[in-house]
């Protein structure tokens, strides 16, 4: 593979990634903190949401969609019912399974969640034409697509 940049370049690049991250994570730990939720706890509602709009999302899938191991999948989904943001129910399909849903108030929380996300994108992001901001997108995507085939 030929590099275009030097090692110098090649490093700040990887650094401004990094640094870029960090701000987004912190200012997703602040738009947390009023909610009382973890990384974790709004990563899991975001699956749910995503995938388990039917009411038929398993343990399993989240902890998969998460990269968890199901115990831990089960913890942060334990802490969700408890706060009442998601709910359990038998799968009919499966009596030993359980199936993971959203309640009134985990679909409220996500949608404001998901709208404080967007206005920091906004403003992180602001500096970018639109344009620019659908190349960062699509060039992010091919990283991470190649990081999960060269074995992430």
């Amino acid at each position: 593979m030929t590099r275009d940049l030097d090692e110098p370049a090649r490093n700040e690049l990887g650094q401004l990634v990094q640094r870029t991250a960090r701000m987004l994570r912190r200012a997703n730990l602040s738009e947390l903190e009023p909610y009382g939720l973890s990384p974790h706890q709004s990563r899991a509602l975001g699956v749910v949401s995503r995938h388990g709009a039917d009411g038929s999302l398993r343990l399993s899938t989240v902890a998969e969609h998460l990269d968890i191991a199901p115990r831990s999948a089960t913890e942060v989904i334990d802490a969700l019912e408890e706060r009442g943001l998601v709910r359990r129910t038998p799968d009919p399909a499966d009596r030993r399974a359980v199936l993971i849903s959203l309640t009134d108030d985990g679909r409220a929380l996500r949608r404001r969640l998901d709208r404080a996300r967007a206005r920091r994108s906004d403003e992180v992001f602001g500096a970018l034409t639109t344009k620019e901001q659908q190349v960062l997108r699509d060039l992010l995507v091919r990283v991470l697509d190649h990081g999960r085939v060269a074995g992430d």
